[in-house]
């Protein structure tokens, strides 16, 4: 097993990651009956697919020891009715770490992003806008 999740009441829930004991509580958004205090399960999903990409892109990054210390990723999950579900993750990546890259560098590194274990995971139908800022 990867994890629990219980349910608390109230459109929240409690998971435990088994491995670690790590905890994340999750929350129904307001615009779907809940108080919007925690995470929504659809914000953890475009949220992860951001750390993934950060994620495999310092292992590409690494073995060419090329630095994305401080590098930040913004998410934008953009929910549709009918049925109600993301329809688009807008990801921007602020590449930091170096004064520069040449474009050997950035081409590896955005190539790893885009095949990330999430992305590679979520629906051909559901929009993914990837935008690369680098110094």
């Amino acid at each position: 097993m990867t994890s629990t999740i219980i349910y608390k009441g109230e459109y929240r829930t409690e998971a435990v990651h088994l491995q670690s004991g790590t905890q994340i509580e999750t929350d129904a958004p307001t615009d779907n009956n809940g108080k919007g205090e925690r995470f929504s399960p659809t914000d953890l999903v475009a949220t992860a697919l951001g750390s993934c990409m950060i994620s495999i892109m310092a292992m590409s990054a690494e073995p060419r020891r090329i630095s994305l210390l401080g590098t930040t990723c913004e998410i934008t999950k953009i929910m549709v009715a009918n049925p109600r579900k993301i329809g688009e993750i807008v990801v921007k990546i602020n590449i930091k770490g170096q004064d520069a890259y040449d474009e050997k560098e950035r081409t590896i590194l955005e190539r790893a992003a885009m095949t990330c274990p999430v992305i590679e995971s979520l629906h051909p139908d559901l929009k993914k806008s990837v935008e690369f800022v680098w110094p």
